[in-house]
C-alpha cells in the first residue's frame, strides 16, 4: 500500500465520530492482526485500514509474502505465530462443504498459537455458514471471537462477479421479485476493524446490512442511472445462472454452488434491514445510491 493511498483510507475512516475514535484507542496497543484472504475484496480494505491506524498487519494470501491457504493447513501455524487477532474471510464461502471442518482446525490452531480475538466474516441468512460459525466457536477455546454476518456486497457490481454484467446492459441473476439491503463493503471492513481493534465486541453477532432494501430490477435501475448506461435485470433460475457463470469459465460444481446459494439467499428471507452497523460504528449505513454514485466517480464503469 502507498502512502498516499494509507493517508487517504486514514482520512476516511477518522470521520466516524465517536465509534472511530474508540477504535483508534484500542488501535494504539494492539498488536500484529493476521488477515486472511488479505488480497480479496474485503480482507484488502481491513488491511488497509489497520494499517493506516498505525496496526502492524499481516497480509495472508496464497501468493502473497505471507503464505496462507485455506487447502493447506501446515502453514496456518506460522502465519499466527506472535499474532495478536486474525480477521477470518474463508474461501470460497463458509456454506460449501468442508468450511466447518477449516473453521474447527483453524480454532485450534488459532487457541495453541495464543491468538486474543478472531473476527470471522459470514453470510447472513446461511444455515451452513452457521454451522461453520459453530464449529469455530467450539474450537478456539479462550479466543473472543467475533461474527460478522454480511448481506449481498454492493461492490460485487461495480469490482465483482457481476461487473461484467453491469458493463454489458444485462444484470442476468437468479434473484426473482426479492429485496436485498445491499451493504458497501467499505461499512463491513469499518466494522471489522472496530471490532478488531476495541473493546466490548467477543461473542458478538453483527448482521450488517445497508439502510434500505432494493430488488434486483430497482438496483439495475440505479446502477444504469449512475453509470450513463441502460442496465437491465434479467431473471434467470438457478440452472440457467449456473450456465452463465460456466460460460466465464467458473467450474461445473463451482458454478452449480454458486447458483444453488444465490437462489436459497435471494428469496426473500433476508430483505429485512437492520442497525447492526449504526451500532457499532455511531453512523449510518451507506445508502445504495450514494455507493454508485461513488463507483461511477471512480471510474467503475468506463470499460
Amino acid at each position: 500500500m502507498t502512502k498516499n493511498t494509507a493517508d487517504e483510507t486514514k482520512k476516511t475512516y477518522t470521520k466516524q465520530g465517536a465509534a472511530g475514535s474508540a477504535a483508534r484507542e484500542g488501535a494504539r496497543v494492539m498488536g500484529t492482526v493476521l488477515v486472511t484472504s488479505g488480497t480479496g475484496k474485503t480482507g484488502r480494505r481491513v488491511a488497509e485500514r489497520l494499517a493506516a491506524l498505525g496496526v502492524p498487519v499481516r497480509a495472508g494470501s496464497r501468493a502473497g509474502g505471507v503464505p496462507f491457504d485455506w487447502q493447506d493447513e501446515s502453514g496456518w501455524a506460522a502465519a499466527l505465530d506472535g499474532t495478536e487477532a486474525a480477521y477470518v474471510a474463508y474461501y470460497p464461502d463458509l456454506a460449501v462443504p468442508g468450511a466447518a471442518g477449516a473453521m474447527a482446525a483453524f480454532g485450534r490452531v488459532a487457541a495453541a498459537s495464543g491468538l486474543r480475538r478472531v473476527v470471522l466474516l459470514s453470510g447472513r441468512g446461511e444455515p451452513q455458514a452457521a454451522v461453520a460459525e459453530e464449529a469455530l466457536r467450539g474450537a478456539c477455546g479462550e479466543v473472543e471471537l467475533t461474527v460478522v454476518r454480511s448481506a449481498f456486497f454492493a461492490q460485487n457490481f461495480s469490482e465483482g462477479a457481476l461487473l461484467d454484467s453491469v458493463l454489458g446492459g444485462e444484470l442476468v441473476f437468479p434473484a426473482g421479485s426479492a429485496a436485498e439491503p445491499f451493504l458497501d463493503i467499505d461499512d463491513l471492513a469499518d466494522v471489522v476493524v472496530a471490532a478488531l481493534t476495541g473493546d466490548g465486541h467477543a461473542g458478538a453477532v453483527y448482521e450488517l446490512t445497508g439502510p434500505r432494501s432494493l430488488t434486483f430490477e430497482e438496483a439495475a435501475e440505479e446502477l444504469g442511472r449512475a453509470a450513463g448506461r441502460p442496465v437491465r435485470y434479467v431473471p434467470v433460475s438457478g440452472p440457467a445462472y449456473a450456465e452463465v457463470l460456466e460460460g466465464f469459465g467458473v467450474s461445473g460444481p463451482e458454478a452449480g454452488f454458486l447458483a444453488e446459494l444465490f437462489a436459497t439467499l435471494l428469496d426473500g428471507h433476508n430483505s429485512a434491514t437492520t442497525d447492526d452497523v449504526k451500532r457499532v460504528l455511531g453512523r449510518e449505513a451507506k445508502e445504495f445510491t450514494a455507493f454508485t454514485r461513488e463507483a461511477a466517480r471512480d471510474g467503475a464503469w468506463h470499460g
